[in-house]
């Protein structure tokens, strides 16, 4: 009997948790990050009319790394994006990140890289894993969500 209400009770509570995920269609969380310069920059300041592309990483992710690897080498194809590069690292480790890995999207200049030091990038997005991209239309709302690397070229596509 308590292995039966335990297993209730777990359920319940992972429903909760999955049932937290933007869905599509969800309005952009609104959010303040903060510039590499050290300035504040809030997701109410992303405007409407261009598609946004925010991507959640960590510069010591393999995954992430080779993300952004893959989105430099088709910077081309993302001049009608706005893209928001957003990490809880310090900032030699995003230097770093984007030395090695990244250099042709940050010199980009629809590209903002952004820190998350408040720690509120999870409990608004809810991320499953590293990397986690966002695309929102041009008004704001999730077109597309996921966590696998594998889905870029689907993020390529919903861009154009």
């Amino acid at each position: 009997m308590k292995k039966i209400i335990f297993s209730l009770i777990l359920c319940a509570f992972s429903t909760i948790a999955f049932s937290q995920a933007l869905l599509q269609g969800s309005v952009l969380p609104t959010a303040v990050f903060y510039k590499t310069d050290g300035n504040a920059y809030s997701t109410s300041q992303i405007a409407k009319g261009k598609k946004a592309l925010l991507m959640f990483f960590d510069a010591t992710c393999e995954h992430c790394q080779r993300t952004a690897a893959n989105m430099s080498k088709r910077t081309k194809e993302l001049k009608n994006v706005n893209i928001y590069m957003i990490t809880q690292d310090e900032q030699r480790s995003i230097d770093y990140f984007f030395t090695n890995y990244g250099k042709p999207l940050q010199a980009l200049k629809n590209v903002t890289i952004l820190q998350d030091r408040d720690h509120v990038f999870i409990p608004l997005f809810h991320p499953k894993q590293y990397p986690s991209l966002y695309l929102y239309d041009t008004a704001k709302k999730l077109t597309f969500y996921s966590s696998n690397e594998k889905d870029l070229p689907k993020f390529f596509d919903l861009m154009k």
